[in-house]
């Protein structure tokens, strides 16, 4: 049996492709935003003094790390509302549960990214009169974003490759724009094709746009 490739039904619906892969892009950006500020709250808790506190954030992200993240996807969109805890719509349930996610991942970055902070930095903060706020906003912050910046570059890439998750709830990203195409058209072979190019030519680009960042920004020690 000899197959013949088609890729015209696939090029008739590449719109629809592009509008699910802004889509994925938004939701993996927003989830970054979002991880980011529970990962930052989260590592200074891991790092406080109370047991207590470093007991139940060092439980949170063992709990989210060891979890299949579609588990938590339909725990969150489906479970969630059965017990009227809230009522979200797709999109933000998804979110929600992958900047859960990325928080769990984020709050060991950022914990290991904190105490890489050079400590003559924060004498001379506390040299010129800096209160502790002001040298965790004007010191602290700026060195630790640019210790963490490859591995936030990374979890972009690995954030954004889990929105093909969300396809399981119906959520109009790529994955479930292509599945769509390969339902109506038949063609199996192209559509997923032309879906992983899209995946792999957009995760590139990320890549290659965050080093030239990196290369910027980088901490000299």
């Amino acid at each position: 049996m000899v197959y013949y490739f088609n890729f015209d039904p696939v090029w008739r619906g590449f719109g629809k492709l592009l509008d699910g892969l802004a889509l994925g892009l938004e939701m993996a950006v927003v989830s970054l935003l979002a991880g980011t500020l529970i990962g930052i709250v989260c590592a200074h808790a891991r790092l406080s003094s109370s047991a207590l506190v470093r007991r139940a954030v060092w439980s949170y992200v063992e709990f989210i790390r060891n979890s299949p993240i579609l588990l938590l996807i339909f725990f969150v969109y489906f479970g969630l509302p059965e017990v009227g805890i809230y009522s979200l719509d797709k999109y933000q349930s998804f979110v929600l549960t992958l900047s859960i996610y990325a928080g769990a991942y984020l709050t060991e970055v950022f914990r290991v990214g904190l105490v890489s902070v050079p400590v003559r930095y924060v004498e001379a903060a506390k040299a010129i009169g800096l209160r502790p706020f002001q040298r965790q906003i004007y010191v602290v912050f700026p060195v630790l974003f640019r210790i963490v910046l490859p591995s936030l570059s990374n979890n972009l890439i690995s954030l954004f490759k889990d929105t093909s998750l969300a396809t399981a709830i119906a959520v109009p990203e790529l994955t479930f724009e292509a599945r769509e195409i390969n339902t109506y058209t038949f063609r199996v072979i192209e559509t997923w094709l032309v879906a992983s190019g899209l995946y792999l030519a957009t995760c590139y680009a990320i890549a290659f746009a965050l080093r030239l960042v990196e290369r910027r920004y980088a901490v000299i020690r």
